[in-house]
């Protein structure tokens, strides 16, 4: 869903992210016809940046987990 998004509204992305500051550097680029398709891209990048963070905190989370039991 979010790629769909990115695809024709970039900046919406980094609002559901809760990345504000950047949602609005990114309208701010989508607005002008040259800054529309960095804007996209700098979207997709961030999503798989959001995802990779994502499985990280949970690898984490189960490492810390099998610890505890383990102890």
């Amino acid at each position: 869903m979010r790629y769909l998004l990115a695809l024709f509204l970039p900046w919406v992305v980094f609002f559901t992210m809760g990345k504000v500051g950047q949602g609005v550097l990114c309208l701010i680029l989508q607005c002008t016809i040259i800054g529309w398709l960095p804007a996209t891209i700098w979207a997709f990048v961030s999503i798989a940046g959001y995802h990779a963070d994502k499985r990280t905190d949970r690898m984490i989370d189960a490492i810390d987990r099998a610890q505890t039991s383990a102890t």
